[in-house]
C-alpha cells in the first residue's frame, strides 16, 4: 500500500505535435502561403483602408482640386507659355488664311495646344501642300508650310482655278490674264488628268505661241486648241504619240499652216483633215472651173 501523504506523479507529455499544430507547420513550409502572409494580407488591408478613405465624396473632391491646382501651377509656368505664332514658307495672303483658321488667344500654355489637330487644320487649306508645327524656345509656335505650286489654269463651267501638278486646287483667279504664264486646260475632269495635260503641252512646244490650251472632251480624251480656231483631235489612248505625229506632219508638209480647221487623229494611223469653210468653198469653186469652161 502507498503512503497516504504521497502525491500522484504527473502524466508525461506526448512529444508528438497536435493535428492543428502539424497542419500549421506544413502550411508555413508552403511558399505560396508564406507569400500570402507577407504580401497578400498587407495589400488587402491597405487596399481596403484606401477604399474606405476615398469613398468619402468630400475627400474625393479635395484630392481632385489639389491635383488640378498642381497641374495648373505647372502648366502656367513661364517656360511653358506660348506668346506668338510664326509662319514661314508662304506669302502674306496664305499666312493670313492660316491665322484665321487657327484662332489662338495668346498667351497660352503649350499643354493646351493640340499640334496634331492644328496641323490637320492647316493641311485642309487648299494652297497648303505640307505643314509642320513645333514649339520653339522663347514661347513661339513655329509653323513651316510648303505651298502648292500652280502649274496650270483650269477653266471649269463656273470659274477659273489654279491647279498643282497633282490636280489639287490651289486658288481661284478672276481672269485668265491674271496668270498668263501658265497653260490653260479646260473641260470636265481635266483636273483629274493634269499630268497627262502637262505632257501634251510639253510635246506641243514646237507649235510655239500658236498653242491656246488643251480641252478634255467627254471626260475621256483631249483636244489641242490652236489659234485661227484650229484643233487637233487626239485619241483616247496614245495621245502623246498622236500629237507627235501631227507635229512631224507640220514640220514636213506645213499641215497646220494651211487652211485646216481640224486634224482628227482618233483613228490610229489614219489622220483625217477637215478644211475650214472658206477653203472648202474655194476648192469646190476650183473643181467646177473646168466644167464651166466647157
Amino acid at each position: 500500500m502507498q503512503p497516504l501523504n504521497r502525491r500522484p506523479q504527473p502524466a508525461k507529455l506526448d512529444p508528438a505535435p497536435s493535428r492543428w499544430s502539424w497542419r500549421m507547420q506544413r502550411l508555413m513550409l508552403t511558399p505560396l502561403f508564406r507569400f500570402g502572409l507577407r504580401v497578400g494580407i498587407p495589400f488587402v488591408l491597405t487596399f481596403g483602408i484606401g477604399i474606405a478613405y476615398l469613398s468619402n465624396p468630400e475627400r474625393q473632391a479635395a484630392i481632385t482640386d489639389t491635383m488640378a491646382d498642381a497641374r495648373a501651377n505647372i502648366e502656367g509656368r513661364p517656360e511653358f507659355r506660348v506668346n506668338l505664332m510664326a509662319i514661314d514658307g508662304v506669302g502674306t495672303d496664305l499666312a493670313e488664311d492660316i491665322r484665321i483658321n487657327l484662332p489662338i488667344d495668346f498667351p497660352i500654355s503649350s499643354f493646351d495646344l493640340d499640334l496634331e489637330r492644328m496641323r490637320e487644320t492647316v493641311m485642309a487649306i487648299s494652297p497648303v501642300a505640307e505643314a509642320s508645327l513645333r514649339i520653339r524656345p522663347g514661347g513661339v509656335l513655329q509653323i513651316d508650310v510648303v505651298p502648292r505650286v500652280p502649274v496650270a489654269v483650269w477653266r471649269s463651267h463656273t470659274s477659273l482655278s489654279l491647279l498643282d501638278a497633282n490636280g489639287a486646287h490651289v486658288s481661284h483667279v478672276a481672269f485668265r490674264s491674271d496668270r498668263p504664264e501658265l497653260p490653260l486646260i479646260a473641260g470636265e475632269g481635266a483636273n483629274d488628268h493634269v499630268e497627262e495635260a502637262m505632257e501634251l503641252i510639253l510635246t506641243a512646244q514646237p507649235l510655239g505661241t500658236r498653242l491656246r490650251g488643251v480641252v478634255r472632251m467627254g471626260a475621256r480624251r483631249w483636244d489641242i486648241v490652236l489659234d485661227r480656231d484650229q484643233r487637233i483631235l487626239l485619241p483616247t489612248k496614245g495621245a502623246v504619240a498622236a500629237l507627235e505625229h501631227v507635229i512631224a506632219l507640220e514640220g514636213a508638209q506645213d499641215v497646220l499652216s494651211r487652211d485646216v480647221a481640224r486634224v482628227d487623229m482618233r483613228l490610229n494611223g489614219r489622220p483625217t483633215i477637215k478644211m475650214n469653210n472658206d477653203a472648202t468653198q474655194e476648192m469646190w469653186r476650183i473643181r467646177q472651173l473646168p466644167e464651166s469652161g466647157q
